[in-house]
Order: structure tokens, then C-alpha cells, then sequence
């Protein structure tokens, strides 16, 4: 009979319920440091060799990509995460893509382009090939979509244009029925594409 009974140690029943849960919290607290600790030596460990094996922090042509997109994108202020992010998923999908973003930046760099479209107007006169690395670039920056990937959704630059009328579609930012709501004006646009002409593909859905 003395082995059916279950065997507690004696300092159980000697405990209050108080003491109970404290001895576990106590036990929980330094499974916690050590696992801290171990956690924070391996981050010390492979701080050292863990940035520089990043492929953005060695490839000098990401900047480039970053400088490239604030004139192809006319704006001053771009997140250099989503940059990076960008550039990586363009050449991994078209390794061709990098020696390409040089070349445009240096094309870059050795004129005088005020603006987005006499950039890309020069850019197709010097090597039509340049059309399509312009495609990428904004459609990365404004789709949130590179190599035919989602890489970012609610920072693609499509929902900055129109964030005063239009929200990403997650989940219904507005009351009930609030689409049915007469939409603000808009202008006509009056500018005139800086590309010629490309052809129309459907995308799958």
C-alpha cells in the first residue's frame, strides 16, 4: 500500500500555499537570467561577424539604389530599411539588375537632372535597357512589390498618394457604409510621362 501513495517531499506539506508559489517564482526568475544570459553572450558573440555578413552591408551599389530612388521617386525623405529591402528582393530576382543600377547612377551623377522624368527621359535615350531597371525601382516604391514578391504593403508609396481617401485594404478604416460617401475632388493630372510607351501585360490575381 505504501506505493500507491504518491511521495511529495516533506517540505511541501510544511509549506503555506504562499510560500508555494514563490518558491516557483523564484525557480521561473533564474531559468529566466540564465536563458538571458545565454541569449545576450550569442548576441555579443555574433555582433561582431553578423553585420558585416549581411549581403546589403557589403553591396556598395544599395546606396546607390537609395540615391537613385529619391530622384526617381522626386522625394527627400525614403526609408533606407525598405530600401535595402527593395534593392535585395530586384537583384536576387534579375541578378543583371545591380551592374544596371550603377550604371544609371553614374548616369546620374554626371548630369544635371532636376527632376524624376529628365532623368528617366535621358536615361532611355542613353540605353533603353534603362527603361526597365526604372520600371523595377518604382514599381518596388510604389507597388511594394519587386521580383514579382510582396516585400512591403502599408509603406508602399501608393497608399501615401492617397492616403486622404483611399486605406490599405487590411480591414474597413471607416464607419458602416462609409464608401458609399461622395469621395473628395481630385485634380485631373496634367503632366506627361517622361517613358515611352510599354506593353500592357495583365498580371495574375
Amino acid at each position: 500500500m505504501a506505493a500507491d501513495q504518491p511521495s511529495f517531499p516533506t517540505s511541501i506539506h510544511l509549506s503555506t500555499p504562499n510560500a508555494i508559489r514563490m518558491n516557483r517564482a523564484l525557480r521561473m526568475s533564474r531559468r529566466d537570467m540564465l536563458l538571458g544570459a545565454m541569449g545576450a553572450a550569442a548576441v555579443v558573440l555574433g555582433a561582431g561577424r553578423g553585420i558585416a555578413a549581411t549581403p546589403e552591408a557589403e553591396d556598395a551599389v544599395a546606396p546607390l539604389f537609395l540615391a537613385l530612388s529619391h530622384r526617381l521617386t522626386d522625394r527627400d525623405a525614403l526609408d533606407a530599411r525598405i530600401s535595402s529591402a527593395l534593392y535585395a528582393r530586384i537583384v536576387k530576382a534579375t541578378p543583371e539588375r545591380r551592374d544596371q543600377i550603377q550604371k544609371l547612377h553614374d548616369l546620374m551623377a554626371g548630369g544635371k537632372f532636376a527632376s524624376a522624368r529628365e532623368l528617366a527621359r535621358a536615361a532611355e535615350h542613353a540605353d533603353p535597357v534603362f527603361k526597365d531597371v526604372i520600371h523595377d525601382i518604382m514599381t518596388a516604391w510604389y507597388r511594394g512589390v519587386a521580383g514579382e514578391k510582396v516585400v512591403v504593403y502599408r509603406s508602399a508609396l501608393m497608399f501615401d498618394i492617397t492616403k486622404d481617401a483611399i486605406y490599405p485594404k487590411t480591414y474597413a478604416a471607416g464607419g458602416p457604409f462609409y464608401w458609399t460617401q461622395t469621395p473628395p475632388e481630385v485634380a485631373v493630372p496634367t503632366g506627361e510621362p517622361a517613358l515611352s510607351p510599354s506593353k500592357f501585360v495583365v498580371e495574375p490575381t
